[in-house]
């Protein structure tokens, strides 16, 4: 069996002429603000030319599924995907491929040499895992997603496996919207790995997705990722002694037999760039830059962009608020003031202030100070709107937020994201002039 790293949740498995791929992404960045981390580039004539018995696509999300990356694809490709929302099975049909089929949990499909068994993953609402047979061998691809206890039990009976690709990276996405809420110092792996790993007893581990890092300047780069390679290596290295961690970086392929695991050609279009063993740096004494310095790094809106934004602040927003249904144990269920900030290119910021309680918001004076702040560039703002922006690179930030607070209940967060079912895959088909 052959498996080969595309870039980030993206391999390539090859066995007995069949050839299947899971999440691929050829983009770079993807994600909008997602760099490829090693560098990378794509041969896309090359990837117009391939011709895989299928694709399988663990779920929504737009680093797992893009579909700038699939339109490469020859549309006679199947399409597997794990996913509860009609929408994006629309979506995939609009680009134009015709045999796209859902993906049930612990129901096998059979391609080729390959059975692949999507297994539940902790948020079952929203991801999956897969479950790869050929040649004789088992290999668990874990994606990016935590490990449900039940399914862990269902899996240990396969015991020992012959790879895991196991998510080794813990991004820190809630200390960098609320860094002053952020616990310093080092991060620990998570406490429940060792067991789950020494469960499953696998041969080879590889750690898995995490492929990126956000734009050069970016202060979240020493922020975001705090586990490195070598912590990750040497953690599985104590927990599993018998068990060997196997980096895999784009294009590298390897050979994988019941006897051994041997180097194989790489893939001829994905190209590496530059130095490929990198790692992360974690800096968890870093001070982030005001909201003010960020926004300066991005261009200016358009008049009809910064318009659009002015109407989202004073109406949309409103709008979208009263549509949802809080949660009754929401720091917002108490009346307070709430103030969003949204800094310009110049770094110079317009304060909207709210009253907000429950279900009910309205904007307001500055008669009250607020006791939740919420900033944005204005350039983020206009990309969670209109083009899918993920709330990782935005950019946002929180403060005054208690400690027992959710952050996902404020209410930018909300009315950005919380019924934005494929919207980055929608604004990708915009982009394209398909309208679904």
């Amino acid at each position: 069996m052959k498996i080969s790293r595309i870039l980030h949740a993206g391999y390539a498995f090859e066995s007995g002429g069949t050839q299947i791929l899971f999440d691929p992404v050829f983009e770079n960045p993807f994600s909008r603000n997602c760099h490829a981390f090693p560098d990378v580039r794509f041969d896309a004539a090359r990837i117009r030319a391939l011709r895989p018995d299928a694709v399988f696509i663990s779920h929504l999300h737009d680093d797992h599924c893009s579909m700038e990356s699939l339109d490469l694809l020859d549309r006679a490709t199947p399409i597997y995907m794990y996913c509860i929302f009609d929408e994006l099975f629309a979506m995939l049909r609009a680009l134009g491929f015709a045999d796209v089929r859902p993906l049930a949990l612990d129901v096998p499909v059979l391609v080729g040499a390959f059975e692949v068994i999507p297994r539940r993953a902790l948020e079952a609402d929203v991801d999956s895992m897969f479950q790869i047979r050929a040649e004789g061998l088992n290999v668990l691809n874990v994606v990016d997603s935590w490990m449900d206890p039940e399914t862990l039990e269902q899996l240990k009976p396969y015991a020992p496996w012959d790879m895991v690709l196991w998510p080794f990276q813990t991004m820190r996405e809630v200390d960098v919207i609320a860094p002053s809420r952020a616990e310093r110092g080092p991060v620990a792996l998570p406490e429940e790995w060792p067991e789950q790993l020494q469960a499953l007893a696998p041969r080879y581990v590889v750690p898995s997705s995490c492929q990126f890092r956000q734009e050069p300047w970016s202060w979240y780069n020493h922020a975001l990722f705090p586990i490195t390679y070598r912590q990750f290596a040497q953690a599985v290295g104590e927990w599993l002694p018998d068990s060997q961690v196997v980096r895999l970086n784009p294009s590298v392929s390897l050979e994988l037999s019941a006897a051994a695991l041997t180097p194989a050609a790489p893939l001829a279009w994905v190209l590496p760039v530059g130095e490929q063993d990198v790692d992360y740096a974690y800096d968890p004494d870093i001070v982030p830059p005001p909201t003010a310095d960020i926004a300066r790094r991005f261009a200016p809106l358009t008049a009809e962009q910064g318009a659009l934004v002015q109407d989202f602040c004073r109406s949309g927003l409103l709008a979208r608020y009263q549509d949802m249904e809080l949660p009754e144990d929401s720091y917002f269920a108490t009346p307070c003031v709430w103030q969003l900030s949204v800094y310009d290119h110049e770094g110079g910021a317009q304060r909207f202030r709210y009253r907000v309680h429950g279900d009910s918001i309205a904007l307001t004076g500055d008669e009250q100070a607020p006791t939740w702040r919420t900033e944005i560039p204005a350039a983020k703002l206009y990309a969670g709107l209109m083009l899918g922006e993920s709330l990782t690179s935005m950019y946002l930030r929180i403060e005054g937020a208690p400690a027992d607070a959710d952050i996902v209940d404020d209410p930018l967060i909300r009315t950005l994201f919380d019924n934005a079912i494929g919207a980055y895959q929608a604004a990708q088909l915009r982009r394209m002039g398909i309208v679904v």
